[in-house]
């Protein structure tokens, strides 16, 4: 798949990651929020809770599930990125914070899509 698939790809599941999210009550707050650990792609409001939310696209699971690609590589990024967007004051404070991984499965018609709660823990 070339590059540029890809990231249209990526940006079609984000999209479909973001409508289930609206219509499960979360209110998104920031996309594809880029620093220099890491991109967050989604980051909402789930009640008095700061969700960021990793969303994975997989074509089948040749390689691993979605959800198995978030490896502990990826964990330290994104959590170093979400402690340095709130350190520069760019998401609103919460009383808690959470990472969600959105895992969508696209060799299915319509795509699989699975939200998984608290996927992982700050490291």
């Amino acid at each position: 798949m070339e590059p540029r698939d890809r990231r249209a790809a990526g940006r079609a599941g984000e999209e479909l990651a973001r409508e289930y999210l609206e219509r499960a009550g979360f209110r998104i707050v920031a996309r594809n929020l880029h620093l220099r650990h890491a991109e967050l792609d989604l980051v909402a409001l789930d009640g008095a809770t700061l969700v960021f939310v990793e969303v994975r696209l997989r074509r089948g699971d040749r390689y691993g599930s979605a959800a198995e690609s978030v490896d502990a590589r990826k964990r330290r990024r994104l959590t170093a990125a979400a402690s340095a967007a709130l350190a520069r004051g760019e998401l609103p404070r919460a009383a808690r914070y959470r990472f969600d991984v959105i895992a969508i499965d696209s060799a299915h018609d319509p795509p699989r899509l699975t939200h998984l709660r608290d996927a992982f823990w700050a490291q």
